[in-house]
């Protein structure tokens, strides 16, 4: 079970491929964050693919999953976009683009089969790519003095977190100057630890030496 700040994604690309009734299909998935870096792959695909009879896609963006949108691209409605939503859906990813190509072998699927073989591209694509949690963070701010760092490191090492920015300059702050600054994207649901361990460290130090 996840937790409330967690959700599942792609690692990286992936590809899946398989022929029906000499149609053949090509499904490709990508890591999104953004729907502004869609039409980008989508527009890589299609010029490698230029011959392809139809190159049909779907995407899901974010944590709530609520920016999502579904293309047949000049299949009959519903019959693609629609079926690679719902395997997104089924394996409740998010941040995943996923497009079909599709080259027409002359035997007309129909709907049921156009649906079913949309279907199995997005499933096999899916079952190739590499899952990964992803976390919803927010951004958090330390500003310090030198001689803290080593508190500092130590409280970061204490609750894992190892991806952060750290800068070093001169940096005011509520009418105090500090020399270092670190950028922190904190899970929310160590949030409020998070914040509990700062304050306990300024408790200690004072707000001349360390501040959020």
């Amino acid at each position: 079970m996840m937790a409330s700040d967690s959700y599942l994604s792609i690692k990286e690309p992936a590809k899946a491929e398989f022929t029906e009734q000499r149609s053949r299909f090509i499904a490709f998935a990508w890591p999104v964050t953004g729907s502004d870096q869609v039409k980008p792959l989508l527009d890589s695909i299609q010029k490698e693919y230029y011959d392809a009879r139809h190159i049909c896609y779907a995407y899901m963006i974010g944590a709530q999953r609520d920016e999502w949108r579904a293309n047949d691209n000049g299949e009959p409605s519903g019959t693609a976009g629609k079926p690679i939503l719902g395997q997104i859906n089924s394996a409740e990813l998010s941040d995943i683009l996923i497009a079909v190509v599709r080259y027409f072998g002359g035997v007309k699927l129909g709907t049921s089969g156009l649906i079913q073989a949309y279907k199995f591209a997005a499933q096999s694509v899916i079952e190739n790519a590499c899952k990964i949690e992803k976390f919803v963070t927010d951004k958090v701010e330390v500003y310090f003095r030198y001689n803290m760092t080593a508190y500092v490191m130590r409280f970061l090492k204490e609750l894992d977190i190892q991806n952060f920015v750290q800068d070093y300059g001169s940096f005011e702050k509520c009418e105090n100057v500090y020399e270092c600054k670190i950028e922190v994207n904190v899970r929310l649901t160590l949030l409020e630890q998070f914040k509990e361990k700062i304050s306990n460290l300024i408790n200690v130090v004072g707000t001349k030496d360390i501040i959020i």
